[in-house]
């Protein structure tokens, strides 16, 4: 095992989980589901996967998959944290069925993703390139179409704000619970999700 990838694995998860709980207490996520977010990263199966195929600047489990065509690391890590889409999923036999999130694995899906954003990018993220990268990867999920309409919604409206110059982004509780219900409506009426943004 290299130890220098071990050692700068184990910082970028450490780092991720720094943001997830920041974002965490801004959206009003459970300090319980904050400090417990990740934790199956430090399992042998996914940490020595990861550590193999560490480069720094992304995810390891999609080096070991473009590798390998599968990363154990993922099938054990989406099977044990309900804040991944992945793990809402049923009907595998009949080409799968994606499932709506419940609220609070949504919320700290998004998180997730703006601490992983924050991880990898250092310095350079900016709300803006979050939006980008999500506009590309919600063409080809098997996510719910409601949540990624909440996704959709949370982002664009982190990416107006700092478009605006706010000193300080604010996506509180309230705010959420209004992009939830701006979501739900939009799933109740079936509204597609425009990928060509």
């Amino acid at each position: 095992m290299n130890l220098t990838n071990a050692k700068n694995h184990f910082n970028k998860i450490h780092t991720h989980r720094k943001w997830v709980r920041h974002y965490g207490k801004m959206m009003g996520l459970s300090k319980w589901q904050a400090w417990t977010h990740d934790l199956s990263k430090y399992s042998p199966i996914e940490f020595f996967e990861s550590v193999k195929y560490y480069q720094g600047n992304r995810s390891p489990i999609d080096a070991c998959k473009e590798a390998n065509g599968v990363s154990y690391a993922w099938m054990h890590h989406k099977g044990r944290n309900p804040h991944h889409y992945e793990y809402w999923q049923d009907n595998f036999d009949r080409g799968g069925t994606p499932v709506m999130m419940p609220y609070k694995y949504a919320i700290e899906m998004l998180c997730d993703y703006l601490a992983a954003g924050r991880a990898y990018m250092g310095d350079k993220f900016t709300y803006k390139g979050e939006l980008e990268w999500w506009y590309k990867k919600r063409q080809n999920c098997a996510m719910h179409l409601h949540t990624k309409w909440f996704i959709s919604i949370a982002l664009e409206d982190l990416w107006a704000q700092e478009r605006e110059g706010c000193s300080q982004i604010i996506l509180g509780d309230l705010n959420l619970n209004a992009m939830w219900v701006a979501a739900t409506a939009k799933w109740d009426e079936r509204i597609p999700i425009e990928d060509d943004v």
